[in-house]
Formats: structure tokens, sequence, C-alpha cells
């Protein structure tokens, strides 16, 4: 088991349903934005059961999906089956399911993972990320707070230690939106930060 991913396997179907359920345009709106042009070359890292993935590729961008729960990954690919989308077995921060020389990317999609790695997992993150991402290329993460959900491993998150981290490997910030409401039910004490990182 990757460790950022314990407790899922406890809820499974739940977080696969719920997850499905969920709108891309109203959960990455602060995103849409900063997509780049089509068919551009798009990492959702941390795909989780696929909805995020499926509606890039709806939208027509060269999608690949990297997720390290199987029952997620098999859910995602038999609910999106017409979905061109390259799914891969693998997790941040390592992603070695991913090849620097063959795989660039435009824009990586970060949704609801963050809070599961600690600190030295994001630095290696960073680094990983600055290896794979195109030069003007963006990253968005989303950044959670508040008590644990389905996944139980989880640790703070702020924007500028996050931002710090990245500009160390050769990103900037170009969007930071913060304190926002969880659009789940029953979820008064998360609050949700994102941002945008561009690589210069």
């Amino acid at each position: 088991m990757v460790e950022g991913t314990e407790g899922y396997e406890n809820y499974a179907s739940r977080f696969i349903e719920v997850s499905q359920g969920l709108d891309f345009f109203e959960v990455c709106k602060d995103f849409i934005a900063f997509l780049p042009s089509k068919p551009a070359r798009v990492l959702d890292a941390g795909s989780g059961a696929g909805q995020n993935a499926a509606a890039l590729d709806k939208e027509g961008f060269t999608v690949t999906a990297v997720e390290p729960i199987s029952e997620f990954l098999n859910a995602a690919r038999k609910r999106y089956k017409s979905a061109s989308i390259n799914w891969l077995n693998g997790s941040l921060p390592e992603m070695a399911c991913l090849n620097t020389d063959t795989d660039q990317f435009d824009f990586v999609l970060i949704e609801g993972v963050w809070h599961h790695i600690d600190n030295a997992e994001r630095e290696a993150a960073a680094i990983r990320l600055s290896a794979l991402i195109k030069q003007r290329g963006r990253c968005a993460i989303s950044l959670r707070n508040g008590p644990a959900g389905l996944g139980s491993r989880v640790y703070p998150t702020d924007t500028k230690s996050t931002i710090e981290q990245f500009e160390k490997y050769g990103f900037e910030c170009i969007f930071q939106a913060q304190n926002q409401p969880s659009i789940l039910p029953n979820k008064e004490n998360v609050k949700w930060s994102r941002i945008v990182l561009q690589k210069c």
C-alpha cells in the first residue's frame, strides 16, 4: 500500500460513487482559465476514480492519469471506457510510471492529493514535476486543511510554503485563492486553497 492512500481501502466504493458524481467544472473552476490550448498534454496526478481525467479528455486534451489505488483505476477504466486516456498505476512523489524523456506535459492537475503527502514527499514531488512539465507549462494544485476524511493520512498545507517549494525548482505562482469552503456536505471544518504554478 502507498502510505498516502491509507484509509481509502475501507471506503473504496463510497469514494468512487461520490467522486464520479462530482463536476470537474465546479470542483476545478478556478483552474479552467489556466488550461492550455488543445490538444495539449495533460497529467492528472492522483486521478482517483477518474472523473477529472474524463472531463479533460472530453474537452479535447491528451490525458494521462496516474493513480496508486487499483480499485479506483479499475472503476475509472470501466466508467470511462470510451475515453482515450492513458491510465497508469503510480503515485506521487516519484510517479515512476512516467519517463521524463518521453512524458512531458503542458498542464498537471493535482486535485485532492497534496494533503496526503508529507513535506519531504512534497519536496520530491516538486523536483519530479519540474522534470515532467514543459517550459511555460502549468501545475494546478488544490490544498486541503481540516480533519481527515476517507483518507486518514493527512498533513497541513499552506499556499506560502507550497509556492516557495516550487519556486526553488523554476516555477512562479500565477494564481492563488485561499480558504474556500468544501463543495461536499457536512464538511464545514474543511477549507481549500488553490494555486497555479508556471514553469519559468
